[in-house]
């Protein structure tokens, strides 16, 4: 007999042009940005973001409560979208955030897609 697993919970995925449009919407999203400090120099988003750097997570992970607004929707980006969903299956599988959201294709989607002054790397 086999024992049924219930599925971890995964970010849902958000194109980089739903996410425009939710942005100019004005709404209420926390912007998490886990690329590396270089990476954020070359490329950044116009909107301010929440920036956690995956390699540095020793000096935030114990703070994650302080930083990021479990009642407010999360939307974790990296380059491509692997880093980004990475994070935020943690967020949800162990710290417990329901609205977690993965921009997909990353920071590189969003300069071909919604933000062509964004530089591509």
């Amino acid at each position: 007999m086999t024992q049924e697993h219930p599925t971890p919970p995964t970010p849902a995925p958000l194109q980089a042009r739903e996410l425009l449009q939710r942005l100019s919407e004005g709404a209420d999203l926390q912007l998490v940005d886990v690329r590396e400090p270089a990476e954020l120099a070359m490329a950044a988003l116009q909107q301010p973001v929440i920036h956690l750097p995956l390699s540095h997570s020793s000096e935030w992970v114990n703070r994650i409560d302080a930083l990021l607004d479990r009642d407010r929707e999360v939307v974790v980006l990296c380059h491509a979208g692997m880093r980004s969903w990475q994070f935020g299956c943690w967020l949800m599988e162990q710290q417990g955030f329901e609205r977690v959201w993965n921009l997909e294709g990353g920071i590189d989607a969003w300069s071909v897609k919604a933000d062509p002054s964004v530089p591509r790397y």
